[in-house]
């Protein structure tokens, strides 16, 4: 699966660039955005974030993308297919990050559907989202787009056990939820 961008209704989809720097900072630094990951990113941070995801798309396809608001361009988040390891296994996973502007607007919800519909037409039997127990907007999210929780595990951080819960939608139930 080789993903290069999309359009919805008022999302525009695109892979990251090294240009994304700045309108990626005022996001992966806000500690309310990035609570998750229990503090917000230095620039270093941010700079290795993005190189580590621009790496990804050549390793395996997969990454976070840049949302941008499809008529000024404005870059309000990021939502991406991932690789998931959980335990020992591999999954597609779906990840959203959003800046606190665009919070309460539905952008995450419309971004996450759009990939999970790319995601089943290429042919994926499963996706999951792994959120932090805490997450309660991610989780509520989650149920929206018909992703059940299933099972637990443990994320290592910065050398920091975390549990996540695994959310999950096969393409039965996707399958249902968009007749």
């Amino acid at each position: 699966m080789n993903l290069r961008g999309m359009e919805t209704e008022r999302l525009r989809l695109r892979r990251l660039t090294a240009a994304d720097m700045d309108a990626l900072r005022p996001i992966l630094q806000d500690i309310e955005v990035m609570y998750a990951w229990e503090h917000a990113f230095s620039d270093e941070e941010v700079q290795a974030w993005l190189v580590e995801n621009l790496r990804r798309y050549g390793a395996d396809g997969y990454s976070y993308l840049a949302v941008l608001e499809r008529n000024s361009g404005t870059l309000l988040g990021l939502s991406g297919l991932l690789t998931e390891h959980i335990g020992d296994t591999a999954r597609l996973g779906i990840g959203w990050i959003f800046g606190k502007d665009s919070w309460g607007k539905g952008l995450a919800y419309e971004a996450a559907k759009a990939l999970l519909g790319y995601a089943f037409e290429s042919g994926a039997t499963d996706v999951v989202a792994t959120i932090r127990p805490e997450n309660h907007a991610s989780r509520k999210l989650a149920e929206r787009l018909w992703m059940s929780q299933n099972g637990s595990f443990i994320k290592v951080y910065h050398g920091k056990q975390m549990e996540h819960f695994i959310y999950t939608i096969d393409r039965k139930c996707w399958e249902e939820y968009t007749k």
